[in-house]
This record gives structure tokens, sequence and C-alpha cells, in this order.
């Protein structure tokens, strides 16, 4: 690994759809002596913030220049279509692209599906951000494809919208400049993968705890089956009755001879 000198804190960019939460709180329960400084960028920004060295790792959208940079693939996403609540696709659980041939299908310059052939119609214009064409939706000016977290994260109460199959689909990977590997890198490469913070695979193991020995020796008996307290054999049972003759157990004093 590269990167001896770490920096005082971990640096995070994500990109907007992303939830980071999780990954967030783990760290901080595993690191807290290491700040984590989370940013939410552009997705087409992403890729010049890890490169200019303004972060140390990133949740971003996949594809990257994996020339420069590593990436271990996280997720993939659903496509869905945003319309209004009257379009006449909500009638339906499911649209194909066919389903929209006759709508106006916005594409935002900062639109991160790869499309050969968007369906539907174009509009005079491409809006400048998801959130614009959000709006546009909105005031009945066509349609939106986008990935499912972005239409939840751009949620309003007079939208909805239906997966949309046949579709090109959004993945989500943890990137990171390749000559720039840290150990802190290494710790969140740990989180995202599910590791625990006992793994042999993490890098930071926490000092071994003494564990109570168990006692295998088991404890013996007071008292074993036909041998008294005072290890003498004993031939007759509780209650003081011969075993023998079933007699009371009390004698008197023996005879002297005469």
């Amino acid at each position: 690994m590269t990167g001896s000198d770490e920096s005082p804190s971990f640096r995070l960019v994500y990109v907007p759809g992303v939830m980071p939460d999780k990954w967030v709180r783990i760290w901080n329960e595993r690191q807290p002596d290491v700040p984590l400084a989370l940013t939410q960028v552009p997705a087409g920004a992403a890729a010049g913030r890890l490169l200019g060295g303004d972060a140390d790792a990133g949740l971003v959208r996949l594809p990257v220049d994996r020339t420069v940079f590593s990436a271990i693939p996280l997720y993939t996403e659903q496509t869905v279509v945003v319309v209004p609540q009257d379009h006449l696709v909500t009638a339906v659980d499911e649209v194909s692209p066919e389903d929209l041939s006759d709508d106006i299908v916005l594409h935002p310059l900062d639109d991160v599906l790869d499309w050969e052939n968007l369906p539907g119609r174009p509009a005079l214009e491409r809006p400048a951000t998801t959130a614009d064409a959000v709006e546009l939706v909105a005031a009945g000016i066509g349609v939106l494809v986008v990935p499912l977290s972005l239409a939840r994260l751009h949620h309003r109460k007079d939208l909805t919208h239906r997966p949309l199959k046949d579709a090109p689909e959004s993945s989500v990977a943890l990137a990171w400049p390749e000559d720039a590997t840290t150990d802190l890198v290494e710790d969140f490469i740990g989180i995202v993968r599910g590791r625990t913070a006992n793994s042999t695979r993490g890098r930071r193991q926490p000092p071994a705890q003494d564990k109570p020995q168990r006692d295998d020796r088991r404890r013996q008996p007071a008292r074993q089956a036909g041998v008294s307290r005072r290890g003498s054999s004993s031939g007759t049972p509780k209650g003081g009755k011969s075993a023998k003759s079933g007699r009371s157990g009390k004698q008197g004093k023996p005879r002297r001879r005469s």
C-alpha cells in the first residue's frame, strides 16, 4: 500500500442519489479518532475531485477511467420513468420504451444513463440538470427517465414513477485514484464490502481481549452411589432399615460371654 502519511481525516465524495449514511455510521463507530468529511458533488465532477486530490475516495456512477482509478462495483439501480400523477402509464406496473413513443422524453445535460436511442420524442432543448427536468415534468412538458434513487431524491407529490424495462441502468461504485490506495481507503473498502471489525482481512485489528477460560472439569458429587461422605461403603439404605431383612436397624448391646 502507498500513502503512509495519512491525512487527519478521510475525505469521501458522493454523487446525488447515493445514500452513504450506513457506511458513514460504521466508519464513525470503528474510527472514532479519524473524522469522515462527506461532500456531495455532481456526478460529472467526482472524477476531477478525486484526481485533484480533494478527496480520498468517492461513491460514483460507473463507468470510470480504469487506467487511473481503482473501482469496486457496489450495486446496479433500477431505471424508472417519472411522470405526472394523471399520466396514462400510471395504469400499468411496468413501462416499455414503446409506451413513451408519443411523449417528449427530457434528456438533461447531467443524465447518468448511457443511451444509444432515447425513447419518445426529443425536447427542443436539453434541461441543464435533472432537478430542472423534474420541474418540467411537473409542468406537463414531458417525462423523465432516471435511476430510481434520483426519482426518490427529487420526489414531488404531483409526480410518480414506474419501472422502465429494456432501458440502460446505472451502477454505483467505490472509486479512488489507483496510485493513492492509502490505509484509510483500505479501511473504507472493508466497510463497503461488509467485513466485520474483527475480520482477518481488515487493516486494524482490535486488541484481543482475554476471555475467561472454560473449566471443563466437572464437579464430583458430594456422595457417589454406594459410597459415604467419608469414603466408606454403606450397605444400609437411607431410612435405617437393613437391606436384607427389612428389620429395624436399631440393635442392642452385644451379649457378654460367660
